[in-house]
């Protein structure tokens, strides 16, 4: 600690920015002083790049406070954070840099500001190493509005790798506080949705591919279920640039949602990209928890902030998620356990991760 402050080591675990994340959402919400140090450093590129940079400087704004070492590459930074606030806010990443990432650190801020906010985040809308824009409409966004809020996600471009160029809006009300969640029960699969999207310079034909390859790929595991992948090409005034990918979700009879996702890219086969998305859908629905692997983690914050007792049951425990778990307890405080579900199947790999949250009460309501 230097005088107040939590020191948050940055390279440990997952090493990446959404340590960063977590830590800065934290400090913005519990009022303390924080400083990150060796910033993502298990990256090839340690440092901070554009989306963290612009992530940082959004909750600063939100919140009024201070942040020093703000700049692209710098590995430490040191953040004070003042009284959250509504209104509107922009963040740009001026590069492909993820929507969803600069999402993930300003909405448990604006969940507890005064009044309430509009957020205009420019960036990518589907980028690797990110939830694309579609999983966070499609699945974060019902399964996340279940701690008692609600939120509008309006994409008003999409943008992608290399120039970005996207620009969603998001709309949000603030809660006096969040309720716990109970995420217990799989249910089974009552059907399969999703899109296949091309923007830019390329065919709907390879939409139409990608989505008949993943239709191919379910069948054999999953026959008596209509799925009904919509292949789409993105309008032309609504897109910046060119790119495409897949996104496939399953919902089942108890309201879960899971889903697997993958993107395009130069040289790389239609049909290979509907097969992995396919695939990685089929793997989040052996292990019979109730979220994927992508959810996994962004839950986190949520129940530590959550009155009483959350459960999630989930698959393996995801590296993302453990992280995420050691950086709530170290600042809220909240209690996580995780136990191996006692399935009457041995063979499935499912854990309930329960939380005791803190019951954050928002002092301007």
């Amino acid at each position: 600690m230097d005088g107040d402050r939590v020191e948050i080591d940055g390279g440990i675990m997952e090493g990446g920015g959404q340590i960063l994340r977590v830590s800065t959402a934290l400090s913005c919400l519990l009022g303390l002083p924080l400083r990150v140090r060796r910033i993502r450093a298990g990256r090839s590129q340690p440092g901070l790049r554009p989306q963290h940079l612009s992530g940082l400087e959004m909750v600063r704004d939100l919140c009024d406070g201070k942040l020093n070492g703000g700049e692209i590459g710098s590995t430490e930074i040191t953040f004070t954070p003042g009284k959250i606030k509504g209104g509107t806010h922009i963040a740009d990443t001026k590069t492909a840099g993820s929507v969803c990432l600069l999402m993930q650190v300003a909405m448990p801020c604006v969940l507890f500001a005064a009044s309430p906010s509009e957020l205009h985040l420019k960036g990518g809308t589907n980028a690797e190493m990110a939830p694309q824009i579609d999983y966070t409409v499609m699945v974060f966004k019902p399964i996340v509005e279940k701690f008692n809020f609600t939120f509008n996600c309006d994409i008003k471009r999409r943008g992608y790798y290399p120039q970005g160029g996207g620009e969603v809006v998001v709309q949000m009300s603030p809660v006096k506080e969040l309720s716990p969640v109970n995420l217990t029960e799989r249910g089974t699969v009552t059907k399969i949705y999703g899109r296949a999207f091309v923007a830019g310079a390329l065919p709907i034909k390879l939409a139409k591919d990608m989505s008949a390859a993943a239709v191919r790929c379910i069948r054999r595991e999953i026959r008596d279920l209509y799925i009904n992948i919509q292949p789409v090409r993105e309008p032309d005034d609504q897109a910046v640039g060119t790119g495409s990918g897949i996104i496939i979700v399953a919902e089942t009879s108890t309201g879960c949602l899971l889903a697997g996702s993958s993107l395009g890219k130069r040289g790389k086969n239609a049909d290979k990209v509907g097969i992995e998305a396919a695939e990685m859908l089929l793997q989040n629905l052996k292990h019979g928890g109730t979220v994927d692997d992508s959810l996994q983690d962004q839950l986190i914050i949520f129940m530590a902030l959550a009155k009483g007792v959350s459960r999630v049951k989930s698959g393996p425990i995801t590296l993302h998620t453990q992280t995420a778990i050691h950086f709530a307890e170290q600042l809220t405080k909240a209690k996580f356990t995780v136990t191996k579900s006692g399935e009457e199947d041995p063979s499935n790999d499912t854990y309930i991760i329960e939380c005791q949250g803190i019951g954050m009460i928002n002092p301007n309501l």
